[in-house]
C-alpha cells in the first residue's frame, strides 16, 4: 500500500519472463556502454576482453592445450562466445531477482562491473587504474536501468487506462514497460555502434601506417631456394607457408593494432651501458637479413600443425645488443636473460647465449616480402631459431630488458612452463591422412622434419611393426629449416599402421617416448592408421 494507490505486478508466468527481460536488457546496456567508454581509454579495457584476458592467465597449461587441439585458432573466439553466453545467463537470472529484491539483483550489475574492473586493471598490459574505466561504467549504467525498468512493473496505472490493456481495476505500467525498454535497447544499441566505431578509428590509424611501409632491400639476402628443397607431392605442406596458413598461438583476444608510425623499442637492463631507443623508421635504416626459418609453437602436439616455414626480413638481434655495449655470460656479461615485452602486457624469456651465439635471431618487419601481418606481429617480431615460441617469438614487441633467470620469471616460466626450450627433432606424416583409404600399389608417403638450428639428417618410416625404411629427403636449404621427405611405399589391402621418425644433424633419433607439451615441448613418434583397399 502506497497513500491510496495500490500496486499490482504482472502475474503468472509474465512476471518472472519481464524481470529476466529487464536484466538481459540491463546488461546488454552495460556492455554497449563499457564499449563506448573503453574508445576513451583503450579497446582491450572493455570488460569481455579483460575478463577473457583474466581467464587465459589463470587457466591450467592443460586446460590451454586442450583448448587449443579442440578448438586451434578459434579457441579465442570460443572463449569470448562462452564469456557471452555466461554473462547473459546471469544477466536473466539478476532480473528475475530484481522482480523481487529490486535493489539486490540492480546491484548485483554493479558486482560484475567491479569484477571486469578488477580483471582489467589486474592484466599485464595495464595502463592502471583508468582500464577500470570501461568496466565500472557499464556496470553503472546497467544497475541504474534494471532498477528503472523494474519500478515500471511496479508502477500502477488508473482503471481507465488499464481497460484499454483489457486489464481489470488498476494494471501494471505495460506501455511505461515497452517504452522504457524500447528506448534502452536503442539507445544501448546506439552506444554500441558509436564504440566500435571509435575504437575502429584507432585500428584504421595502424591499417593506414601497414600499408605506407616499402621494406628497404636486405643488405644480406637470403639463398636462393635449393632445387629439390620442394617437392611435387599431393597432400605435403608447402615448403614456404603462406601467410594465410601460418599458425597463430597467443593470448592475445584482440589482435594488436599497432601505428608503425608512433611504435617505439626500447633496449635496456642489466650489462646495457648504451640504452637505445628506436623508432620503426629507425629500424628500416638499419642493415636487415633475410632469411627462411622454421617457427613452432611448444603447444603443438606430436604430429600437430603448430609450425610452419617462412621467408624472414629484419635487423640482427645481436648487433642491436652489441650496439647497447651488451655482452653474452661467456663473454663476462652480467645478464643471461634477455625479457622481451608486447604491447599486450605479453612477457617472453631468452637466453642472452642463444641470441648471440651467431644464428640468425632477428627483430622481424617482414615475412614472405611483405610486412607483417598484424596477427604475426606487425610491425615488429622477434624470433630466434632453434628455440620454441613461447620463449623466443614475441610479437607486437616493444621493450627488451636484459636480466638474468634468477631474478625474473616471463609470462609463460610463472605457469609451469621450462625456462629454457631449444626445440625437439621432430617428424610429421602429411599425406596419407589418418583413416585414409588409399588403393594399392605404390602410394607415397611424405610429410616434414625439422630440428632447428641443428639440421635434419635422416627420416625414417616403418610400415607396422617391421623394419625402418630410409625415407628421400628433399634438398636442405639451412639447417634453421624443415625439410620435407617422401616413401614409396608398395602397400597391400589391408589395416596398416604407418609411423616416422628423424635423425638430426649430431647423430640424435627422435625418442619413441610420449611426452606431453608441458614443460618444454611434446616427443615421440608420429603414426597414422590407413585402411588399403
Amino acid at each position: 500500500m502506497d497513500g491510496n494507490v495500490t500496486h499490482h505486478r504482472p502475474r503468472g508466468a509474465t512476471r518472472p519472463a519481464l524481470g529476466a527481460l529487464s536484466g538481459l536488457l540491463a546488461g546488454y546496456t552495460a556492455l554497449t556502454v563499457a564499449e563506448l567508454a573503453s574508445a576513451a581509454v583503450r579497446p582491450e579495457s572493455g570488460p569481455v576482453v579483460a575478463v577473457g584476458g583474466a581467464a587465459i592467465d589463470r587457466t591450467p597449461p592443460a586446460v590451454k592445450d586442450w583448448a587449443i587441439r579442440q578448438f586451434g585458432t578459434d579457441d579465442k573466439l570460443v572463449l569470448q562466445l562462452g564469456i557471452l553466453v555466461v554473462l547473459s545467463l546471469l544477466a536473466l537470472i539478476l532480473g528475475m531477482v530484481a522482480n523481487r529484491w529490486r535493489l539486490v539483483g540492480s546491484f548485483g550489475v554493479l558486482a560484475f562491473g567491479g569484477i571486469g574492473a578488477l580483471a582489467a586493471t589486474g592484466r599485464p598490459d595495464s595502463t592502471g587504474a583508468i582500464d577500470a574505466l570501461p568496466s565500472l561504467a557499464g556496470g553503472v549504467v546497467g544497475t541504474a536501468l534494471l532498477y528503472w525498468l523494474t519500478g515500471r512493473l511496479e508502477a500502477s496505472i488508473g482503471p481507465a487506462a488499464a481497460r484499454d490493456f483489457g486489464e481489470s481495476g488498476s494494471g501494471w505500467d505495460r506501455r511505461g514497460f515497452i517504452i522504457a525498454a524500447t528506448a534502452a535497447a536503442a539507445a544501448s544499441t546506439g552506444a554500441g555502434v558509436l564504440g566500435r566505431s571509435l575504437n575502429g578509428s584507432q585500428v584504421q590509424n595502424a591499417v593506414a601506417s601497414r600499408k605506407d611501409v616499402v621494406l628497404p632491400a636486405p643488405s644480406s639476402k637470403a639463398a636462393p631456394t635449393p632445387r629439390g628443397a620442394a617437392l611435387r607431392i599431393n597432400g605435403i605442406s608447402p615448403y614456404v607457408t603462406p601467410d594465410a596458413d601460418f599458425y597463430r598461438v597467443d593470448t592475445a583476444l584482440i589482435v594488436p593494432k599497432v601505428d608503425a608510425t608512433t611504435w617505439k623499442l626500447r633496449i635496456h637492463g642489466k650489462g646495457v651501458s648504451r640504452e637505445l631507443t628506436l623508432t620503426f623508421a629507425d629500424l628500416l635504416k638499419l642493415p636487415l637479413i633475410e632469411r627462411t626459418i622454421t617457427l613452432t609453437c611448444v603447444s603443438n602436439e606430436v604430429g600437430g600443425p603448430y609450425a610452419g616455414n617462412a621467408r624472414w626480413i629484419g635487423v640482427r638481434l645481436a648487433d642491436l645488443l652489441k650496439r647497447c655495449g651488451v655482452e653474452p655470460p661467456s663473454k663476462g656479461g652480467p645478464a643471461d636473460q634477455l625479457v622481451a615485452r608486447s604491447v599486450d602486457g605479453m612477457t617472453i624469456g631468452s637466453p642472452v647465449e642463444d641470441v648471440m651465439d651467431g644464428r640468425d635471431a632477428m627483430l622481424a618487419v617482414g615475412m614472405n616480402g611483405q610486412p607483417l601481418p598484424f596477427v604475426h606481429g606487425f610491425p615488429v617480431r622477434m624470433l630466434v631459431p632453434g628455440l620454441y615460441g613461447y620463449v623466443s617469438a614475441c610479437k607486437w614487441i616493444q621493450d627488451i630488458e636484459l636480466t638474468t633467470f634468477d631474478a625474473y620469471d616471463p609470462y609463460w616460466v610463472k605457469r609451469d612452463w621450462a625456462r629454457r626450450a631449444p626445440i625437439k627433432t621432430q617428424s610429421r606424416i602429411d599425406t596419407p591422412k589418418p583413416f585414409a583409404r588409399p588403393e594399392a600399389g605404390t602410394v607415397m608417403v611424405a610429410g616434414v622434419a625439422w630440428a632447428q638450428h641443428r639440421g635434419i639428417d635422416k627420416v625414417e618410416v616403418r610400415v607396422d611393426d617391421g623394419p625402418w625404411q630410409e625415407a628421400r629427403l628433399a634438398a636442405e636449404d639451412t639447417r634453421d629449416t624443415w625439410r620435407q621427405w617422401s616413401y614409396a611405399w608398395q602397400a597391400t589391402k589391408g589395416s596398416h599402421t604407418l609411423t616416422v621418425r628423424a635423425t638430426d644433424r649430431t647423430g640424435t633419433t627422435q625418442t619413441a617416448k610420449r611426452t606431453p607439451t608441458v614443460p618444454d615441448g611434446a616427443s615421440g613418434w608420429h603414426s597414422v592408421v590407413v585402411t588399403v583397399d
